[in-house]
């Protein structure tokens, strides 16, 4: 826990947003800098105990992707070195080392208020919306699926950005497209919708077939998406153990539960000691953060080697 990384100040920057895992600093009009803290939520609750190096395995992960997913979506990455020449000037040199892998420089994007989730595969809230309705987002599935099913096809299901302490709820895509309307001008909501929809069906293709030949199944994931000079980019993290499902391919059978290698752990836990998920937020045990850090770094060996 002494390696745990909390809380950022840098001299001349303005903290613009404090999330539950990431601090961002208003850098100018074009740009933000973006520090990961080894923070970790669970059902809308930022949870008192850190994961030591989480931050850093999410910021590797997210630049991993970017990197590799950039011929499908451009995104707003600029920089992730703390000595490069713009971010140096603010961290100083005595916050180089505890802010490597830490920290990315970001265009300042207008972001589209809705989570963009794809689902290769049937759990989480998707899972209970099927048992109540034999649907999910007014998608209609055919009866009998079993938890843990690999979906009969790959599914677009929006949610709501909910505000820091609420729940995100999931939508179809005609109320997101009401929620992005008017976002960016000469451009209707069911146009945007229907743009970020087709890119995030491709870059969760694209990644899980990859993922896949590192033992690693993608059940599913969240994007989030801004408006940068006119242009759709990604924005925020893609396809970390925090933004997604990972699931251990060589020990995957549908009809439960997985093994896994994401923040789904500590969740399981949370639910096993029968909290309200009302305030007081539990302490997490020393064996429970072990544990969860493991997981996490699993994924980023597999994953980016």
């Amino acid at each position: 826990m002494n390696n745990a990384f909390n809380e950022s100040v840098l001299d001349g920057l303005k903290q613009s947003y404090r999330g539950k895992v990431r601090n961002v600093y208003e850098v100018d009009n074009d740009r933000l800098l973006i520090i990961s803290s080894d923070r970790i939520s669970c059902f809308d609750h930022i949870l008192p105990t850190l994961i030591p190096e989480k931050g850093k395995i999410l910021t590797r992960i997210s630049v991993f992707w970017f990197n590799y997913l950039k011929d499908i979506m451009d995104n707003h990455l600029i920089a992730t070195d703390t000595k490069d020449p713009v971010v140096s000037k603010f961290i100083g040199a005595n916050l180089m080392q505890e802010l490597k892998d830490r920290i990315m420089l970001v265009k300042k994007a207008k972001r589209m208020d809705i989570e963009c989730i794809v689902r290769g595969y049937l759990s989480g809230s998707a899972w209970k919306e099927y048992q109540k309705s034999g649907s999910i987002c007014g998608i209609k599935l055919p009866p009998g699926l079993k938890e843990s099913e690999k979906l009969p096809q790959v599914l677009f299901t929006p949610s709501t950005k909910a505000q820091d302490g609420q729940h995100d709820i999931n939508i179809t895509e005609k109320e997101a497209e009401k929620v992005v309307d008017g976002l960016l001008p000469g451009v209707s909501g069911a146009e945007l919708v229907k743009k970020v929809k087709e890119k995030s069906i491709k870059l969760y293709k694209k990644a899980s077939e990859y993922a896949l030949s590192k033992g690693i199944i993608i059940s599913d994931t969240k994007f989030e998406f801004g408006i940068d000079n006119g242009e759709i980019i990604l924005i925020d993290e893609i396809f970390t153990p925090d933004s997604s499902r990972f699931w251990d391919k060589e020990k995957y059978s549908s009809g439960g539960a997985q093994p896994n290698f994401d923040k789904q752990f500590v969740r399981d836990y949370l639910i096993s000691i029968n909290w309200d998920k009302q305030p007081p937020v539990p302490e997490l045990t020393e064996d429970i953060v072990r544990k969860t850090r493991e997981r996490y770094i699993e994924a980023e060996r597999r994953l980016c080697g």
